[in-house]
């Protein structure tokens, strides 16, 4: 889709909206199914970017100190807690701005993915920056899914940014992608852009070749120390729309409301489920940042009459369209 198409959605009355996507939602996905994914920070701190809304960047004074990787015994007693409380994807992140194939933590990193995929869960990574023979090792070691967010529109992502460009965050898409993982890829809202940057962001997910398999939409929550310290609040409603948005533009992806869900009401996170939204991270912590507890979540599930989504690590990445560019662009 178009920014100029998905501006005339945006700016529908709110309740034609919501009716356009729930009717998107509903022909792709049951309705009372969400997917829940547990993330853990294996490595937090130290990061060389500089990510204006990251207090993990070695550049701020956040409070968050730079960890070295956690021990893989640690690691996998997570997962299996995550597994054995209703999560079907774990995820691991770290910060640093990538890794590199024969480095010691890379070859630990490949060792702990094999032995959570063997859980028999779904296994997402968010490394940083990937080279072609990177993103193979982990397809092969057992990843599912890599999340490398695009966080806006390439026209305000450079002051947000400026330790690596929009274009390297493409180029390692690219490389994801052409590896056979699928892509959970989406952004930010609250980083200073105005509603025609979070579109034209959705412009790109939407041309994508395959599409990503999954989109999360984070409110920004802003860390003492960072650059957006101070950054107002995003509305409700804005969340919500962009979410709708989201799912009529990408039909097939998982949206997964995520970061800043601890400033969401039960109602609010409600009226995002039914825009559109179908998965969450589902724990006590967002890699640095709160996260509504499981048990409130699952509370919140049983009021809907939602049911947690089975894991599924026979699921092929989504195909590529041959009558569509291969590569990501900015448009």
């Amino acid at each position: 889709m178009t920014t100029k198409e998905l501006s005339s959605l945006y700016h529908l009355p709110f309740f034609t909206l919501l009716q356009k996507s729930r009717a998107v939602h509903e022909a792709h996905w049951p309705g009372d199914e969400i997917q829940l994914c547990t993330l853990l920070s294996i490595k937090t701190g130290g990061c060389s970017e500089d990510c204006s809304y990251c207090a993990q960047s070695a550049r701020y004074s956040s409070g968050v100190e730079a960890e070295r990787l956690m021990p893989k015994c640690d690691i996998l007693e997570r997962a299996r807690a995550a597994r054995d409380n209703g999560s079907t994807r774990f995820c691991m992140g770290a910060a640093w701005k990538g890794v590199r194939s024969g480095t010691k933590r890379f070859d630990e990193v490949l060792g702990i993915v094999r032995e959570v995929a063997d859980l028999g869960m779904e296994v997402c990574t968010t490394l940083g920056e990937l080279g072609p023979e990177e993103a193979v090792q982990l397809k092969e070691a057992g990843v599912t899914a890599y999340n490398h967010n695009i966080d806006t529109s390439p026209e305000h992502y450079k002051t947000i940014v400026t330790s690596h460009s929009f274009q390297d965050r493409l180029d390692t898409i690219r490389n994801v992608q052409d590896a056979g993982m699928s892509l959970c890829c989406g952004g930010i809202l609250g980083l200073g852009e105005t509603v025609d940057d979070r579109l034209h962001m959705l412009e790109i997910l939407s041309n994508f070749n395959p599409p990503p398999e999954s989109v999360p939409i984070n409110k920004l929550m802003p860390m003492p120390g960072t650059p957006l310290a101070g950054a107002a609040p995003v509305d409700t409603f804005d969340v919500a729309r962009t979410i709708a948005c989201a799912r009529i533009a990408i039909p097939g992806a998982k949206i997964r409301l995520s970061a800043g869900r601890t400033e969401l009401s039960e109602e609010a996170q409600t009226l995002c489920f039914f825009a559109g939204a179908n998965s969450i991270f589902y724990g006590d912590k967002l890699l640095t940042a709160a996260n509504p507890r499981a048990e409130q979540d699952l509370a919140l599930l049983a009021k809907l009459g939602m049911r947690p989504q089975s894991p599924d690590r026979s699921r092929p990445a989504p195909a590529v369209a041959p009558e569509r560019p291969l590569s990501p662009q900015p448009a």
